[in-house]
């Protein structure tokens, strides 16, 4: 384990994440690769939790800006979530990797409600902690329950997996002049307006002194190397 920067780790995935190519739904390849990648991580003793979002099934704001009631809206991509984390579950456990469901909305048939101390025990015992439904609650995103989350397990690192390697001063699929940050705070993403997490999460990271990986999931290996401290990313911190 001493080859690694931080002990606990937050990782915050996108549901896109666990489409892949085929862009809706759920490819079990890409869910294995990912499972595969943090459960090696989780096999070294570090404790993991993650946040996963619904995208790949439905974005509360998606369904709003339609015309559909917003709190209506942003509770069906919370039930989307909990697809994705039983998902996850299901290719840990195939894996031989303990694993635990945790749903911010009582859904106990499927999973155990979010309760923190329980969450924490999880984690000391070696298990991936699957953190599903958001906070519970319309109008928060998953980046701000990532952040949350993040907060109240005490994590070491919040890592935020992209599909770009860091954090840029402008689009890089946009820009060939876009530049990449090595290291930027907090503070810094605010007042650029960098889009990293919504202000909100990066707020709490800020306050609560939790420093943030930007990295890109689709080069295999590189949750293990952000941890390792490679330079693979973008490290946000609070100086």
């Amino acid at each position: 384990m001493s080859q690694y920067k931080y002990k606990r780790v937050l990782l915050k995935l996108s549901g896109e994440a666990l489409a892949g190519d085929q862009g809706f739904g759920i490819d079990p390849k890409v869910v294995r690769e990912i499972t595969e990648q943090i459960g090696e991580i989780a096999k070294d003793d570090i404790e993991i939790a993650i946040v996963i979002g619904g995208g790949n099934f439905f974005r509360g704001l998606a369904g709003s800006s339609e015309g559909m009631d917003r709190a209506q809206a942003d509770y069906i991509g919370m039930l989307a979530t909990v697809m994705n984390a039983l998902a996850l579950q299901d290719a840990f456990e195939q894996s031989g990797i303990y694993s635990r469901v945790q749903s911010a909305i009582n859904m106990q048939e499927v999973a155990e409600p979010y309760i923190r101390r329980r969450a924490d025990r999880h984690l000391q015992k070696g298990r991936v902690v699957i953190l599903a439904a958001g906070t519970g609650n319309p109008y928060m995103t998953t980046d701000t329950t990532a952040a949350l989350r993040a907060c109240e397990l005490e994590v070491d690192c919040l890592m935020k997996a992209t599909k770009v390697d860091g954090v840029y001063d402008k689009d890089p699929k946009k820009f060939d002049d876009a530049q990449r940050f090595d290291h930027i705070s907090y503070l810094e993403v605010i007042n650029r307006q960098l889009h990293v997490m919504d202000t909100t999460a990066t707020s709490l990271c800020m306050d609560n002194n939790i420093p943030m990986i930007v990295f890109n999931l689709g080069v295999k290996g590189n949750i293990k190397r952000a941890l390792q401290g490679e330079d693979v990313g973008t490290v946000i911190t609070a100086e």
